[in-house]
C-alpha cells in the first residue's frame, strides 16, 4: 500500500514530480539502509515526470534468475530496470540485488547508502529512457546522474 504523503503532490521545498512507490524487501539484510523517505527522495530527484515505481531488493538467486531470464546474462547484477511506460506517467520496476550492491560498495570503498542512492537514481533514469549502450548516451546519462547525486549530497560515482 502506498504512503499517502508520497502521492499527495509536490513538495513545497522542491517542485519534484509525484511518485507512487512500492518498496519490497525479498532480502531484508539492507532494510535499515533504505528507509522509505530516503528512497522516495533519491528517486524523485531523478524524475522529470510523475511516476509509479516498484523497488524490490532481492538476494543473489532471484537477481541471477531475473538477469538470466530477461537479459540472457547468467549472473546477478546490481540493478535491473523494467520500464513499462514513459508518458504520461513513468511506470517501472527497479530490482536491486543486495549482495551485489554490498560487494560493490565495499570494492569502491563507499557506504551502502551512497551506492543504493546511485543505483536508484541510475534505475530511475533508465525508467525514463536514458541508456548507456553507446558512448555519447553514456556520457549524457552519467553527467545527469552525477548532477542529481550532487544535489542529494553524494560524490560523483564516476570520479573514482
Amino acid at each position: 500500500m502506498s504512503d499517502p504523503s508520497v502521492t499527495s503532490g509536490r513538495s513545497t521545498r522542491a517542485a519534484r514530480p509525484e511518485l507512487t512507490l512500492s518498496l519490497q524487501f525479498a532480502d531484508k539484510a539492507h532494510r535499515a539502509w533504505l528507509p522509505r523517505h530516503k528512497v522516495v527522495k533519491w528517486i524523485r530527484a531523478a524524475l522529470d515526470a510523475p511516476a509509479e515505481i516498484t523497488v524490490r531488493i532481492v538476494g543473489a538467486e532471484e537477481g541471477q534468475m531475473l538477469n538470466r531470464e530477461f537479459r540472457a546474462k547468467d549472473y546477478a547484477t546490481n540493478v535491473l530496470t523494467f520500464d513499462y511506460s514513459h508518458e504520461p506517467v513513468i511506470v517501472a520496476d527497479l530490482v536491486l540485488c543486495a549482495p551485489v550492491v554490498e560487494r560493490e560498495a565495499a570494492e569502491q570503498q563507499i557506504t551502502l547508502e551512497a551506492h543504493y542512492a546511485h543505483l536508484l537514481v541510475h534505475g530511475a533514469l533508465h525508467a525514463q529512457g536514458f541508456d548507456h549502450e553507446i558512448d555519447a548516451d553514456a556520457h549524457e546519462m552519467e553527467a545527469h546522474e552525477t548532477e542529481v547525486l550532487r544535489t542529494l549530497g553524494f560524490d560523483d560515482p564516476y570520479a573514482r
